[in-house]
This record gives C-alpha cells, sequence and structure tokens, in this order.
C-alpha cells in the first residue's frame, strides 16, 4: 500500500509539473509554432493521384489500369503544383485533391527525373500557394514539419528535426541530388512530393524518400534546388543540362601515378567510351585518357564530373586535364545539352 502511494503522488507530481511548470511554456511555444506553420501552408498542400496503363498480362487479368498516390504543393495561385518525379512521370491521368474536397484534373508541365521533381497544373485560379524558402538558411537541430498525404491519409502532418544537411541522394536516373536535407520527421509512402516547412510555414524541402527498414531516416530535396527546377520546368518544360559525352569508371592511382601527375586525388575517372558526334569526341577525347580535372575542380569520381557539368552553361568552353601515354593534356570542350534519353 505504500508503494501504491508513493506512485500516486509521484504521477500526481508530475502532471502537476506539466500542467504548470516551466516545461508547460515550452511545450505551447512549440505547439503554437507547428499549429502557425500548418495554418499557413496546408491549405496549398494537395493529393496527387495518378493512373496509368497496366501491363498487358495484368490486362488479362481484369486490371485495366494502374494507381499511385503521392504528395504535392500549390506553389503558384494560377495552379502550378510542385511535385516528385517518380510520383507522376509514369502517369496517363493525374487528378489533384486540394484541402477543401475539390479533385481537379492536372496537366503535366515538365520532369526531371535526375532532380525527382515534376511541375504539373490545374486550370484554377486564387488558389492557396506556399513560398519556397531558402535552404540555405537551414541548421541541424532546427524543427521542420512535414505535410502530405501518407497511405492515403490526406492532411497528415508529422515533426521532427533536420538531422544532417548537405547528404547526397541517387536519382532512379543514376544522378547525384546534392545538398538534401535528412530529417527524422516521420515520413510513409504517399509523403513524396510533399513539402517540409520551417516553424514560419516557408517550403525548405520537397519530400522524396524513406530507407525502408529505418527509423527517422527521411530525406527532402532542398528548395533551393526545387526553385531552380521548378523555374526551368515552368518556363522550357525541362531542365537543361551541360552534356559532353563520355562513359566512365572511377579508378584508383597507384602512388607513383599520384606523384608523377602531381594529382590532387588519389583516384581520377577513366573514360570508357566516348560517344560519336559530342563535345569529347569534337575535343579528341579518347577512351583510356585518364581525367584529373575539370575546369577548377579536381575529378576524384564520376559524381564528381556530373557535379561540374550540372553547374556547367551550356556551349561554354570547358577544360578538361586528362593523362594520356603518361602525359599531361588539357584540351577545351563545349559541353552540349543533355539528351532526354541520357
Amino acid at each position: 500500500m505504500r508503494v501504491q502511494s508513493l506512485l500516486s503522488q509521484i504521477d500526481s507530481d508530475q502532471r502537476s509539473a506539466g500542467a504548470s511548470g516551466p516545461d508547460a511554456d515550452v511545450l505551447d511555444a512549440y505547439s503554437q509554432a507547428v499549429v502557425n506553420a500548418v495554418e499557413t501552408v496546408g491549405a496549398a498542400v494537395v493529393s496527387v493521384g495518378m493512373a496509368r496503363r497496366a501491363p498487358e498480362q495484368w490486362r488479362r487479368r481484369g486490371m485495366p489500369e494502374m494507381h499511385g498516390a503521392g504528395s504535392g504543393v500549390i506553389i503558384t495561385p494560377d495552379g502550378y503544383i510542385l511535385t516528385n518525379s517518380h510520383v507522376v512521370s509514369q502517369a496517363d491521368r493525374i487528378e489533384i485533391r486540394l484541402q477543401d474536397g475539390r479533385e481537379l484534373q492536372a496537366t503535366p508541365i515538365g520532369n526531371d527525373p535526375h532532380s525527382d521533381l515534376a511541375v504539373v497544373r490545374v486550370q484554377e485560379a486564387k488558389l492557396p500557394s506556399a513560398d519556397l524558402g531558402d535552404s540555405s538558411a537551414l541548421r541541424v537541430g532546427q524543427l521542420v514539419i512535414a505535410i502530405g498525404n501518407p497511405l492515403g491519409f490526406q492532411a497528415t502532418v508529422t515533426t521532427g528535426v533536420v538531422s544532417a544537411l548537405g547528404r547526397t541522394l541517387r536519382a532512379q536516373t543514376g544522378r547525384l541530388i546534392e545538398n538534401v536535407i535528412q530529417t527524422d520527421a516521420a515520413l510513409n509512402p504517399g509523403n513524396s512530393g510533399g513539402p517540409l516547412v520551417d516553424f514560419r510555414g516557408r517550403v525548405v524541402g520537397i519530400n522524396t524518400a524513406v530507407i525502408m527498414g529505418s527509423q527517422g531516416i527521411c530525406f527532402a530535396i532542398p528548395s533551393s534546388t526545387a526553385r531552380w527546377v521548378a523555374g526551368q520546368l515552368i518556363r522550357e518544360g525541362r531542365v537543361r543540362r551541360a552534356y559532353l559525352g563520355v562513359s566512365g569508371q572511377t579508378v584508383r592511382l597507384q602512388r607513383r601515378e599520384v606523384i608523377e601527375y602531381a594529382a590532387a586525388a588519389a583516384t581520377a575517372v577513366r573514360i570508357i567510351e566516348v560517344q560519336p558526334n559530342t563535345s569529347a569526341s569534337d575535343a579528341a577525347l579518347q577512351a583510356g585518357d585518364l581525367v584529373t580535372k575539370v575546369g577548377e575542380v579536381t575529378v576524384a569520381s564520376v559524381d564528381d564530373l556530373q557535379r561540374v557539368l550540372g553547374r556547367h552553361a551550356i556551349g561554354a568552353p570547358l577544360a578538361v586535364e586528362i593523362v594520356r601515354d603518361g602525359r599531361r593534356l588539357t584540351l577545351t570542350t563545349h559541353p552540349t545539352e543533355l539528351p532526354d534519353e541520357v
């Protein structure tokens, strides 16, 4: 009886402290921040449904269409919606459900699988829209809020913190997405394409990936990338990136090679193939060449080469430093636009 009385007293004290102690103000401030952010941006978050023709063997079994679902966020009042490429890329039909219950057909505007971002549009005016914030101002430990439609549960809100910054994530095309935000906000299938927002309700990321089987490891594409990609997609329907026209692999240099070539890294990129009628072939790059530097950037991996090209202006000269037959050479290339099929 004495133990029971003691436990009862402790429980009573904890409830009393929670109701009137200093932690109550902290909890209220935290809750208010979340509520304010959700009220600011929540109406701009939409459910994205897609349907596409099923493969022949499924159609023979009575399933004419395949369906999927994700999330999106309205970024302009005239109906432009930002979501993930993998949510809508293969859709024959896209349906948008607004927070007020309206269901609208959407038209694809542009798709960029290299960044896993896409823009679709509904023909509607004066829609609630979200502001794309400055992801470069984020700090590790900062409060973030994810809003989306996980597992079909519309307008679900979860909170967490920025767990890490500057991560890289490989898109389905094999290219790297840089400066990815890692968060522990609980995300599930269906959250893809929905916004990650700060406590002011500004979009700082687009939720894109969950590591299945893990807990609290989720990723979002930074708003700085999303703003640039969305602008390109709205203006041109695609994102233009520089293309050199080579295939290569990362190789490790022997110690004597590092010294002999005055290499800044212990690895470099060996060119395996040069595509005909490309900037690389025009500049006389050859299979077997060892790329050690591009522009002012040391090339230690294929990913380094892709990063440089992703930032380089199409058609502008780009110096490529190579080693061929033991000799160091610098060739000038003029990268063209990355073809859609690459």
